[in-house]
């Protein structure tokens, strides 16, 4: 749960934390130094978190592992912590496939689905549960004088949860596959959670949703701050769902100064890309819905538009082959500074792979969410909430190219840059928020429900706010966002001056 500074939220900062030390003190042997980090963060000889202070550690390693870019080692393999960790010692290290990742030894191999009765019962004389299953599964046990369900018969449709007055019968799901919306976890041989790799779409809903921390993702903060020791002109592209990520004494301009006391040369907010998107889709969705296509797609979202070409092959050309704002803002940098390296900072894990398409990988060089910019800041020791105010702030963009980052605002931007460009053209609009309903929104397109329709698509519940790299509240940050965006000085998509690059950017 975002907002709430859990165990595993701690423990993810320190990991972020000391990766970024690692990095800033080149003098470090890096192979000796990972060896000794599992030490540090989890000292004593008593564990703090588990039973076992040396399972903690194991966990530490292949999390300490992930956040250098590494792969996450099986369990039964017995290579050393720095196992291939001069590869993480080069600035053109990508993210590379799987980006999710179970750490096997600390999943608690929870039940996939199971349906029992707690000491809640009262055995009550309705015994509603017993009438209602499908399957006589349910009956009374005379000893005790409550409910008993039959495993073997339990088909766990939850209908006698459903009617219990004490609701004493609970229904129990793998947290991390109830999070998932592709049905990309199940369990492996021993119980333990498995990713289907072919179905994931790197949303990262299990990270966050995983109570045990045992699902996490690789990380390229150790390459972004070599690359900018090596004086590397790496220019920070902040998604529009900062606001209020790191405290809410924390503006744009205090962001912007902090990103330079790092050493970053310039910073840009992303949402001027996503005014260009915006714009693009708004221009296609006039020219081919409906007459080339039934309805569109918006682009935005990479877990939404890999999910829905996934599931609906057949519907693939009806995603906006807009590029999106990440990649936008990326090209506008670069056109504009030759020999630019543009990392992106946002709130998406799904973003990292996105950065790594062929045809996307010129343009953005590295990808890091709010969560690990916060390990880099506590690293260099930069006090974000009091250091000295940037008087530039951050970049002009539209009021809708802000809200971007919340559920809704992507097709209200595309929708007002149409309406103001061309006054006449009708447009209906649908949106879906978590995976779940983004599919159930495409199979209503798919059965003609929505034809001359802009459908959007957002992996996260709540939108980029709701992102698995975000650490505020959902509703707090979407409030945040809206009071931000409805200070900028234009309104529409269309009306930045950014707007007149476009067609530049995207040849």
């Amino acid at each position: 749960m975002r907002g709430v500074e859990t165990r595993i939220q701690q423990i993810r900062h320190w990991i972020f934390r000391e990766v970024a030390r690692m990095a800033y003190h080149t003098e470090w042997p890096i192979d000796k130094r990972i060896e000794e980090l599992p030490y540090k963060i989890i000292p004593g000889e008593v564990g703090n978190f588990r039973n076992d202070v040396f399972l903690e550690r194991a966990i530490v390693g292949e999390r300490l592992r992930l956040a250098m870019g590494l792969p996450c080692r099986g369990a039964g393999e017995h290579a050393p912590l720095s196992d291939n960790i001069e590869a993480a010692d080069k600035p053109e290290t990508y993210y590379t496939p799987p980006l999710i990742n179970v750490i096997k030894f600390a999943c608690n191999a929870c039940h996939e689905k199971r349906v029992f009765v707690t000491d809640g019962c009262q055995g009550c004389l309705a015994h509603p549960c017993e009438e209602v299953c499908p399957k006589d599964a349910v009956k009374l046990d005379r000893t005790n004088g409550r409910a008993r369900i039959n495993d073997e018969k339990c088909i766990r449709c939850g209908r006698c949860a459903d009617v219990c007055s004490y609701k004493a019968i609970i229904v129990q799901e793998r947290p991390c596959a109830a999070a998932c919306g592709v049905d990309a976890i199940h369990s492996d041989e021993n119980g333990k959670a498995e990713i289907d790799y072919d179905k994931c779409v790197s949303c990262g809903m299990c990270l966050v949703n995983c109570p045990f921390g045992a699902i996490s993702d690789k990380s390229q903060i150790f390459q972004v701050i070599r690359a900018i020791q090596a004086g590397e002109k790496v220019y920070a592209a902040v998604a529009p769902a900062f606001v209020g990520q790191f405290g809410p004494k924390v503006t744009p301009g205090k962001l912007r100064a902090a990103m330079k006391a790092l050493g970053f040369t310039d910073v840009l907010e992303v949402a001027i890309g996503a005014d260009l998107c915006a714009t693009q889709e708004a221009i296609d969705f006039v020219k081919e819905v409906p007459e080339k296509i039934p309805f569109m797609g918006t682009s935005c979202c990479p877990a939404w538009s890999v999910m829905a070409k996934k599931m609906f092959p057949e519907y693939a050309n009806c995603i906006s082959m807009a590029l999106t704002p990440m990649t936008l803002t990326a090209r506008l940098i670069k056109n504009r500074n030759k020999d630019a390296k543009v990392v992106f900072i946002g709130p998406c894990a799904a973003k990292k792979l996105e950065a790594m398409r062929k045809d996307i990988r010129s343009d953005v060089d590295f990808v890091l969410t709010f969560e690990e910019m916060a390990g880099i800041f506590d690293a260099k020791h930069v006090d974000i909430e009091n250091i000295e105010e940037d008087p530039d702030g951050l970049n002009d963009a539209s009021t809708d190219g802000r809200n971007f980052a919340v559920a809704g605002g992507v097709a209200k931007s595309v929708v007002d840059v149409i309406h103001d460009r061309f006054p006449d053209k009708e447009i209906k609009v649908v949106n879906a928020e978590g995976l779940k309903e983004c599919r159930k929104m495409m199979t209503m397109a798919k059965n003609g429900k929505y034809n001359g329709y802009l459908l959007e698509g957002m992996a996260c519940p709540g939108g980029c706010v709701a992102g698995a790299g975000t650490m505020q509240p959902i509703k707090k940050s979407q409030a945040a966002v809206n009071l931000y965006a409805s200070k900028a000085k234009h309104k529409t998509s269309n009306e930045t001056e950014h707007v007149k690059e476009l067609d530049k950017l995207v040849d």
